[in-house]
């Protein structure tokens, strides 16, 4: 599993520079990593596409998973620029159709996503994205759902990456010698 950030330092300083934070949102202590400037921003939002989408096409990927709900603003138009196809997973009770669940634990219950059952063929390398590796319940719930379908989950890929929270920490089991790749790790 890769362990590094992986922006040039001037892509970081881009992105960073656009990356709001939010004290106390959304609870006390919290600071929330508000990505919305960089979203505004055409030429930052521009560059991160391009990051995801080369990240996508250096793990051979054929289709990209984004995770509700800021996963699919990444995820989908990295997909669209890699040439590849675009599967959101979503939190439970949202898709149609023969869907497959997985429930993971959160700092106060639980949560589950579902995908599509049909959503990927036995030769599907599949990258997740999504915006904020934090504890990384989240993400290691998609690569096993995934898993599920019968398709390889070839890494996961974040803008952000909270560092100390050790969610690449918990992801290692799950990911199994695949990609952690984080644009900026914090």
């Amino acid at each position: 599993m890769t362990s590094t950030e992986i922006a040039s330092a001037e892509l970081r300083d881009l992105l960073v520079s656009r990356i709001r934070d939010v004290p106390d949102y959304p609870q006390p202590g919290v600071v929330f990593k508000d990505i919305t400037p960089l979203l505004a921003d055409p030429v930052a939002f521009n560059a991160l596409v391009d990051a995801l989408a080369a990240l996508c096409r250096r793990h051979a990927a054929t289709k990209v998973v984004g995770l509700e709900a800021r996963g699919f603003i990444l995820a989908a138009p990295a997909a669209a620029r890699a040439h590849l196809g675009f599967v959101p997973v979503r939190k439970a009770g949202k898709l149609p159709g023969e869907i497959l669940g997985q429930s993971y634990a959160l700092e106060y219950g639980t949560a589950e996503i579902e995908i599509q059952s049909d959503a990927f063929g036995p030769r599907d390398r599949v990258l997740v994205i999504d915006d904020v590796l934090a504890t990384g319940g989240t993400a290691e719930a998609a690569v096993e759902l995934i898993r599920r379908t019968g398709a390889e989950v070839v890494g996961v890929a974040v803008l952000l990456e909270l560092g100390f929270l050790d969610g690449r920490q918990r992801l290692a089991t799950a990911l199994s010698g695949a990609a952690l790749d984080a644009l900026i790790v914090i």
